[in-house]
């Protein structure tokens, strides 16, 4: 991700726009032969992910590179609605979600710190908070809303997908 190119990341709303009171994100362009190798790997886990949900998972919709620099968060949201702009986006099953740095390993060496994703499980009180843990992917209902608490130190890169 260091190698590849940065723009501010938007939401989609009416339109796709850049709201900094919504969303505090960098989205990536990285080299097709890293893209690949991502396309590659959540190819290889739907199976087992649709299993484990009972419900068949045709594809997906595209993976993007996000970077949370300090500061950053995106506030909570779905990511399955009727947009039509992007019709895609209610097709969404579920959402995956790689972490590429870990919280635990940055904090210890003065790093990155904050940047949870946070789950709101429908019929539960509390919200369930998730570590960033390099190499966990992470995958729930594209309904279900979420949010990434905002980085207090240093940076979260993730890679984000989402299978129909």
């Amino acid at each position: 991700m260091d190698a590849g190119t940065a723009e501010e990341a938007e939401v989609l709303a009416d339109t796709f726009e850049i709201q900094d009171r919504v969303r505090r994100a960098l989205q990536i362009e990285v080299a097709d032969t890293v893209m690949a190798m991502v396309d590659a790997t959540f190819d290889m886990v739907r199976e087992p992910i649709a299993r484990f949900y009972g419900m068949p998972l045709q594809g997906r919709e595209g993976t993007s590179f996000l970077r949370y620099e300090t500061g950053g968060f995106y506030r909570r949201h779905v990511d399955r609605a009727q947009v039509p702009l992007w019709p895609l986006t209610a097709r969404r099953l579920l959402t995956l979600v790689l972490f590429l740095e870990s919280a635990r390993e940055a904090e210890q060496a003065g790093g990155f710190s904050g940047g949870l994703l946070r789950l709101y499980p429908e019929g539960q009180r509390q919200p369930v908070d998730i570590t960033p843990t390099r190499g966990t992917l992470v995958a729930f209902p594209a309904q279900m809303p979420h949010e990434v608490t905002r980085v207090t130190a240093g940076r979260r890169d993730t890679i984000v997908d989402w299978f129909f």
